[in-house]
């Protein structure tokens, strides 16, 4: 793992919009595997910015979200691709033919993600995976367990999961789903980098695991060891308990 630390993440955040634009010069039909969350927002913001100036063009770039809660519609409150569009795809010129999403109205779950992994296949696989990573390790929606799947699948989450995706459904964890869909952990390794983004003292203890542990499924971003290519960009709240 090739590690960068910055003095706030909107330090990160312009770095790792670098990268992207880095990339996209030198592949402009790059596949992007994209999350939601808080951490990557600043990100966003970044990456609208740049494109508004005239900086960086996305009209050939593909895009592959992580994961989406089970139960609800695109356009609901809480929903991954409703808070994608708001932070990055309205700013942005992603052609919507090139964004993907996985369904949680689905009504075959086991079908949209053989859908899923069939559409990345088709795409070449995904060149970029970004990722945050949770305040019990898991990357996507991969929980800590006794063993992890490989592919896309269906996923129940854990309590502390859904308390911290409350704010996006008012504050009321009763209204979080219960289970979401997610890319499998090698899924996420197939990609051919993976960039990961941590943000405050929360993060520290996983990311001190994650970095100087040992490879468990009960913390799913330990295995992000095993992958030949991981930056992590990291505010220095997020690393302040790596040696």
């Amino acid at each position: 793992m090739v590690i960068s630390i910055f003095d706030s993440p909107d330090a990160a955040a312009v770095a790792v919009a670098d990268q992207i634009c880095d990339a996209l010069v030198t592949k402009p039909a790059a596949v992007l595997g994209l999350p939601a969350g808080r951490t990557p927002v600043p990100l966003y913001a970044e990456l609208r910015r740049r494109y508004a100036a005239g900086e960086i063009d996305f009209s050939r770039v593909t895009t592959f979200n992580l994961d989406e809660f089970i139960g609800i519609g695109p356009a609901a409150p809480g929903s991954f691709r409703r808070f994608m569009d708001e932070q990055i795809f309205s700013g942005v010129n992603i052609p919507a033919s090139q964004i993907h999403f996985l369904d949680g109205l689905a009504p075959d779950i086991a079908a949209e993600c053989r859908r899923y992994e069939a559409a990345l296949a088709d795409a070449g696989g995904i060149d970029i995976q970004l990722l945050g990573i949770g305040a019990n390790g898991h990357i996507g929606f991969n929980e800590p367990a006794d063993e992890l799947n490989a592919a896309t699948h269906a996923v129940q989450l854990l309590p502390a999961t859904r308390q911290a995706n409350a704010a996006s459904f008012g504050g009321d964890v009763t209204r979080v789903p219960e289970s979401a869909l997610t890319m499998g952990i090698g899924t996420i390794l197939s990609a051919r980098e993976v960039i990961l983004m941590a943000a405050g003292e929360r993060k520290a203890h996983c990311v001190e695991r994650m970095v100087e542990g040992g490879v468990t499924p009960r913390l799913p971003a330990s295995l992000l060891q095993l992958h030949p290519r991981v930056r992590l960009f990291l505010d220095r709240s997020a690393a302040s308990q790596l040696a």
